[in-house]
């Protein structure tokens, strides 16, 4: 069974990333993100140190940094953190003793309507109308103001982005900047993602995935091994991605 090291730096070699650029962005030493991926923690200072680092070598690669520090703690032989308790639910409101109360009120005030308009003060019972009468706008105010022209187009069609791998790979897709992949495609393994206007395509095998859009499928977008990050998939760009345009170079 792996160790939580060896979990981790599988991870972080999917996604193509050296151990240097951890390094480099996260600020910790090679020395001791090589300890953690080796499973020698002894070699790591005391404290939260260890933590903290573990937290912010997760955020790095994308992944749920709570989970993967829950993992680390499970290492160290630590109990898992308990979840919070739920928060205390507000108590309901006693509505069936509320109503009869402002059934009682609002007969009272149309008793007392009732009685001024017949006392001769019908200015009284017309304000308290007025005050009632629901408030409309003029035609002018609608915004945008209504078109006797034809209406709009309608939106473009959606994107359908189609993938089967035809080897292991990792591969991230955000649609309309919004997550909605991340994780590792096994041979023969198929997924289908919608966007309305835009996808981010990652892959740790650029040339391991068969990659469609609207049904058609694209051309290839890298070879065996390669890692492609980002490809930009949008109406627009449709036509270097599609075998059928004369440039068939690929997305970057």
């Amino acid at each position: 069974m792996a160790t939580f090291g060896e979990n981790l730096k599988r991870e972080r070699q999917l996604r193509g990333i050296a151990l240097r650029e951890v390094a480099e962005t996260t600020k910790i030493s090679m020395r001791f993100l090589e300890a953690i991926e080796n499973g020698r923690l002894d070699l790591l200072p005391g404290g939260l140190f260890p933590r903290s680092f573990v937290r912010q070598y997760a955020s790095h690669l994308g992944l749920d940094a709570e989970r993967v520090l829950v993992d680390f703690q499970r290492e160290l032989g630590e109990p898992a953190p308990e979840p919070p308790a739920a928060a205390p639910r507000p108590p309901r409101l006693r509505l069936r003793r509320a109503v009869p109360g402002f059934l009682a009120l609002g007969l009272l005030l149309g008793l007392f309507v009732v009685r001024q308009i017949g006392a001769g003060r019908p200015h009284l019972a017309e304000a308290q109308l007025a005050s009632q009468a629901v408030v409309s706008f003029p035609t002018d105010r609608v915004f945008p103001p209504p078109s006797s022209s034809s209406p709009p187009p309608p939106s473009p069609q959606g994107l359908a982005l189609g993938l089967r791998a035809r080897e292991r790979c990792w591969v991230e897709v955000q649609a309309d900047g919004v997550r909605v992949l991340e994780g590792v495609l096994n041979a023969g393994e198929t997924k289908e993602l919608h966007a309305q206007g835009e996808l981010l395509l990652s892959l740790g095998n650029a040339g391991g995935v068969e990659v469609s859009v609207n049904g058609r499928t694209g051309v290839t977008l890298g070879r065996p091994g390669e890692v492609r990050r980002r490809i930009h998939i949008t109406h627009e760009s449709l036509p270097s991605l599609l075998p059928e345009s004369p440039d068939v170079t690929p997305l970057g």
